[in-house]
């Protein structure tokens, strides 16, 4: 089990050095003599408690708690200071502090608090993860379809879940492949909460090594502090790294011993740590296509692909599109105060046409738009993203004759999409004296899909 991590914030440099050795035993210790330094560690560090000073010079202990409670995992916090009062305390639980103490302070009552503190964010978490294990038992949901393609992957993660072997899953930018992994996550029996992820695209070759594997204190220039990297919070858990071909060859080996032997080793030591880590890899790249041409290491591809998940494009499940679209419309609806509304025929034979190129995610994207930006009983055609429509003719009704070479419209007769285009083909041609090229520049399409158009209407 991990040691718990604590930062002690005070701007005394004898408090902070006796707090440390009082508590270093039970804790791994963070320290900080000001606000900015306290919130440097709390962005670098998973932080679990908080001991911070009331005043410390020219800072304030309320602003450090004001912004250690906004970040997306808070710690516990305790407020202590001199110059205790019941306005102080008061203030301190309103802005989020977990209890208060007044100086000078017994270590002993410190410590006692810590560890309650402790108890109670742990409780807190299990109560959370149970919520969430009961409205969402698998993670499958989100998958959300009924093609055969992303049965086979529901399938594939169920069988795999429960064991330890190693996940590689592929896939074009936008198909799920976070989603699948906190599926298999959630389905694996371990520690719900023990899910860590980390984007390697993201993070320099340095920089991502000390992200894995940590850092002992003076390893390298900037190393104030020892830090435990992603495989040690990870342990007894799942780590996914995201986007791993775009890992450095010397990450790829450092990497490679610690699938293969189950240990890592902290940057600035030959230490050997330990670890019960299950590994889920994914990335948009043909991985043995990089092996092949030498930029991957083939062992480690081995390692990595003892069960593979191909996510399959958006486009080859069309038969989901609509489902998904209804997920969407609800999520969406729901987050920003809007009525759920339906999506109209027009919008769902656009939405089954369209290639998808972003997949899931750019659905997902082009819903929440067409929520946003709908004021109408549905959500149209003219609703959704401007990227969506690319060569599709947005019309609200069939076109008459053009006027000073714009294309008018008048009531129309039959409310349909084919009657619309071929209106706006006509009125286009008309305009441009027959000239195809300039009536489809018109129509703001290509001179090939116009020609295709006008054969489909001869046929």
């Amino acid at each position: 089990m991990m040691t718990p991590t604590l930062l002690i914030a005070d701007d005394e440099k004898a408090t902070r050095d006796g707090l440390r050795a009082a508590l270093e035993e039970e804790f791994e210790v963070f320290t900080a003599s000001n606000v900015a330094e306290a919130l440097s560690v709390l962005k670098a560090e998973q932080i679990d408690l908080l001991l911070t000073d009331l005043r410390m010079g020219g800072d304030s202990g309320m602003d450090l708690l004001e912004k250690a409670m906004a970040l997306p995992h808070p710690p516990v916090s305790i407020m202590m200071t001199a110059y205790g009062s019941v306005d102080t305390a008061v203030e301190a639980m309103r802005r989020g502090a977990w209890h208060f103490v007044t100086k000078p302070l017994n270590l002993d009552e410190v410590e006692m608090l810590l560890k309650r503190a402790l108890r109670g964010r742990k409780l807190e978490v299990e109560n959370r993860q149970l919520r969430e294990q009961i409205s969402d038992s698998s993670g499958l949901e989100r998958l959300a379809g009924k093609s055969p393609a992303i049965q086979k992957v529901s399938d594939i993660v169920r069988q795999v879940a429960p064991t330890r072997a190693t996940v590689l899953i592929e896939g074009e930018s936008g198909t799920g492949k976070e989603v699948v992994a906190h599926a298999i996550h959630r389905l694996s029996g371990r520690p719900p909460e023990k899910l860590v992820i980390v984007h390697c695209a993201a993070l320099s070759p340095q920089i991502l090594e000390s992200e894995l594997f940590g850092h002992e204190k003076g390893s390298f220039t900037g190393a104030n502090q020892r830090r435990i990297g992603r495989f040690e919070q990870a342990d007894g858990g799942t780590l996914f790294l995201d986007e791993i071909g775009e890992i450095d060859a010397s990450i790829q080996v450092k990497l490679l011993r610690a699938l293969s032997e189950r240990t890592i080793e902290r940057v600035g030591s030959n230490t050997p740590i330990k670890v019960d880590v299950r590994v889920v890899a994914a990335t948009n790249k043909n991985l043995g296509a990089m092996v092949a041409r030498g930029d991957f290491r083939e062992d480690l591809f081995f390692r990595l692909n003892v069960v593979r998940i191909q996510m399959p494009p958006l486009r080859d499940r069309v038969e989901d599109i609509v489902l998904l679209a209804g997920v969407f419309l609800k999520e969406f609806a729901e987050e920003n105060g809007r009525p759920i509304k339906p999506l109209s025929d027009l919008a769902l034979r656009h939405l089954r046409s369209y290639p998808w190129p972003g997949n899931v995610r750019e659905l997902r994207t082009a819903i929440e738009h067409g929520v946003v930006m709908s004021n109408d009983p549905v959500i149209d055609l003219h609703h959704l993203p401007s990227s969506l429509l690319g060569d599709v003719p947005v019309l609200a009704a069939p076109v008459t004759a053009p006027t000073e070479g714009k294309i008018t419209l008048a009531a129309p007769r039959e409310l349909n999409l084919h009657a619309l285009e071929t209106s706006a083909i006509r009125a286009a041609l008309a305009e441009a004296g027959g000239n195809r090229t300039r009536a489809a520049e018109i129509l703001g399409i290509s001179r090939r899909t116009l020609q295709r158009k006008l054969k489909e209407e001869e046929d």
